[in-house]
């Protein structure tokens, strides 16, 4: 499976098709996605580097693409996208070793069923 097929691209059918089936949540998703992204303690551009860090952590092609669009516009350098990239492959990886301690509990108490 190539990966257009794994994630078609976006249009404005897709998008139609998809807002006809649950109308009112995608207008409170909208809403809140407005709210969340607008300027307040943190700039906008600050947002949307987050926004770009956690597409890579959640691995949403979609998500990667419109956020760095949007860094871009709200006037984050490739550098500054790049080290937010960095930042969330840190963290991803950090998690996975520190998750490491729940695979040592269960082999010590495997170790103590012996």
């Amino acid at each position: 499976m190539d990966n257009h097929s794994m994630f078609p691209e976006s249009s404005k059918e897709l998008a139609e098709k998809k807002a006809n089936l649950a109308f009112d949540n995608l207008k409170a998703w909208r809403k809140f996605s407005r709210t969340v992204f607008k300027e307040g303690a943190l700039p906008e551009k600050t947002k949307q580097l987050i926004a770009v860090a956690v597409g890579h952590v959640t691995q949403c092609p979609y998500c990667i693409r419109a956020h760095t669009k949007q860094a871009l516009e709200k006037g984050a350098s490739r550098e500054e996208i790049m080290e937010a990239i960095w930042v969330a492959s840190e963290m991803r990886a950090g998690a996975a070793y520190a998750h490491a301690n729940i695979a040592m509990d269960e082999m010590e108490k495997s170790e103590n069923d012996h």
